[in-house]
C-alpha cells in the first residue's frame, strides 16, 4: 500500500496490487482446478504436463517461478498446483522471512511433496537466499549450531518438496536463485473477452445480476487484470442496487465507472492529472520524472511504480534519455489536437 502525495494512491480502485477490501473476498473467487482458471492459457497447458509427469514418476513437481504484473493470478496458480498435486500448500513472502532460522523453521515442518509458495520472492534477505540453494537443491540445509571456535554446522535433510516463487520484478531476482527453478513461466495480462468470463462468473458466486454487455463494459476498463476487476464488479453492484433494480447492465456499469472517474481505457484520475501535467505544463516533455514528480507533489518512485506501466502499456508515454513524454496518442485520448510539430517532436525523441 503506497501512502504519499495528494493522489491517495492507497484508495485506486484501478491499482492491482491487493487491497485489504480485496483479501477475504478473492479467497471465495479463486478457482480451485486449471479447468475453473480462465485465461493463461499456455501456462495452463505446460503446467498441466509438467504436473502429470510429476505424479506418474511419484515425485515432487519441479520448482516453480512464476512472474508478471501483480493480480493476474500468481497465488491462484499455486493454489491450483498444490489442489492437483493433492499435496499441501504453505504461502508465505520474501519480506516476512528475515532471518535463515524463520526460513529452517518453515521447510522442516514441510510434508513429501508440500508446495511452498513465497511472493514476492525477489525480497528475500541475501542470507536466507543462501539457506534455500541447498534447500533447493539437495533437500537439505545447514544449520551452524554454537558460535565461536565450538560452532558446528549441522546438515538437516528435508522432504522433497516443490517452492512455487512469484514476482513482479523477475530482473532483480539474482542469477543462482533464478537458475534454481525448473519451471519459469510469465503471465500476461488479460483480453477483455478473458476479463468479461471472469467476472461472469464472479458475479454468479457472488449472486450479483450481471449481463453480458455489463460484464464486457467492466471488462474494458479493468486494465487487463482480474484483480481490478473483480474489485469493480463489487462498486458497481452498489450503484446497480441504489439506481437500478439490482442488475449490472452495460448503462449501470458506464454510469458508475464514470462517477468513479475510470473512463473507457481504464485510467483514473491519478493517471490523467499525469498525462495533463506533461502535456500541458511541459509542452508534451521530455521532463524528467523528479522534476515531474515535484510539479504533482507525488514521490518519483510512486509515479515510476503506479502509473508509468500502464500508460507505457497503453502507447501514452514513452522513455527518452532526456526524460518523459507524452505521446500523440496520449493527445488523442485526452481530447488534445495533436499538430505536426508534436508529431516531428516525438518522432525525433523516439530516435534518439
Amino acid at each position: 500500500m503506497i501512502e504519499t502525495g495528494d493522489f491517495a494512491f492507497e484508495n485506486r480502485l484501478v491499482t492491482a496490487q491487493e487491497l485489504e477490501e480485496d483479501t477475504g473476498t478473492e479467497r471465495g473467487l479463486r478457482p480451485l482446478s486449471l479447468t475453473e482458471y480462465i485465461g493463461q492459457t499456455k501456462v495452463k497447458e505446460n503446467l498441466a504436463i509438467y504436473m502429470e509427469a510429476a505424479k506418474r514418476r511419484e515425485g515432487a513437481l519441479d520448482h516453480v517461478l512464476l512472474y508478471g504484473p501483480p493480480g493476474l493470478g500468481k497465488t491462484t496458480l499455486s493454489a491450483i498446483i498444490a489442489h492437483e498435486m493433492g499435496v499441501n500448500l504453505r504461502i508465505t513472502t520474501g519480506p516476512a522471512i528475515e532471518r535463515p532460522g524463520d526460513l529452517a523453521a518453515i521447510l522442516t515442518n514441510l510434508s513429501p511433496g508440500d508446495v511452498l509458495f513465497i511472493d514476492e520472492i525477489h525480497r528475500l534477505n541475501r542470507a536466507v537466499e543462501e539457506i534455500l540453494y541447498p534447500a533447493l537443491e539437495d533437500h537439505a540445509i545447514d544449520i551452524v549450531v554454537g558460535k565461536g571456535p565450538s560452532a558446528r554446522s549441522l546438515r538437516v535433510d528435508l522432504p522433497e518438496f516443490t517452492l512455487v516463487g512469484a514476482t513482479t520484478r523477475a530482473g532483480q531476482l539474482s542469477a543462482p536463485l533464478r537458475d534454481r527453478f525448473g519451471i519459469v513461466q510469465r503471465l500476461e495480462l488479460y483480453t477483455p473477452a478473458q476479463l468479461s468470463d471472469i467476472i461472469r462468473r464472479s458475479a454468479q458466486i457472488l449472486e450479483i445480476p450481471c449481463t453480458a454487455d455489463g460484464a464486457m463494459e467492466l471488462a474494458r476498463r479493468s486494465r487487463g487484470t482480474p484483480r481490478i476487476a473483480n474489485r469493480l464488479l463489487r462498486r458497481v453492484r452498489d450503484f446497480a442496487d441504489v439506481i437500478g433494480n439490482g442488475e449490472i447492465t452495460q448503462e449501470i456499469a458506464k454510469i458508475a465507472l464514470d462517477r468513479l472517474e475510470i473512463d473507457d481505457l481504464g485510467l483514473d484520475s491519478n493517471d490523467r492529472r499525469m498525462l495533463d501535467m506533461i502535456i500541458k505544463g511541459y509542452s508534451g516533455g521530455p521532463v524528467g520524472l523528479e522534476t515531474l514528480a515535484s510539479a504533482l507533489g507525488e514521490e518519483a518512485v510512486t509515479l515510476e511504480d503506479v502509473c508509468e506501466p500502464f500508460l507505457m502499456q497503453l502507447g501514452f508515454l514513452s522513455r527518452t534519455p532526456r526524460g518523459r513524454c507524452a505521446t500523440a496518442l496520449a493527445y488523442q485520448h485526452l481530447g488534445y489536437p495533436v499538430t505536426q510539430e508534436i508529431s516531428s517532436a516525438q518522432l525525433t525523441l523516439d530516435t534518439e
